[in-house]
């Protein structure tokens, strides 16, 4: 496992909290790096990582709300392709994805994939209802 994606146990021990109590939707959003061999964002490999990606998130009952290409950085150093932002009915189904029958197959074409990712614990709340 590369080790942008090992856990932060302070973060984790956070969403566990939550999940153990008033547990409540989150929005995770993803700042994706990829590696130039995939051919993001029309490549055979990424799309196959985007399949994978949407099953796995449809088994804990979330939903990828949307995902665009970031064109430039006009301030900042931080060097990404794309920004996804995933919806998720409680942060319990967040936890729960590495339990799923997609998850096997969805993590090795994500190590294949990605260069560098950050993902961002957000409030529901922002989502428009």
């Amino acid at each position: 496992m590369k080790s942008q994606f090992v856990p932060n146990e302070k973060e984790f021990k956070i969403m566990e909290d939550i999940k153990n109590g008033k547990d409540k939707p989150v929005l995770m959003l993803n700042l994706n790096k990829y590696v130039a061999e995939v051919d993001y964002p029309s490549g055979e490999i990424y799309n196959k990582y985007m399949e994978a990606l949407n099953k796995l998130v449809k088994q804990v009952g979330g939903k990828v709300l949307w995902q665009t290409p970031v064109l430039g950085q006009p301030i900042g150093e931080q060097d990404i392709d794309e920004v996804l932002a995933i919806w998720y009915p409680t942060h319990r189904a967040f936890l729960e994805l590495k339990n799923q029958k997609a998850s096997a197959i969805n993590f090795k074409l994500r190590d294949i994939c990605i260069q560098h990712a950050v993902i961002h614990r957000c409030s529901e709340s922002i989502i428009p209802k």
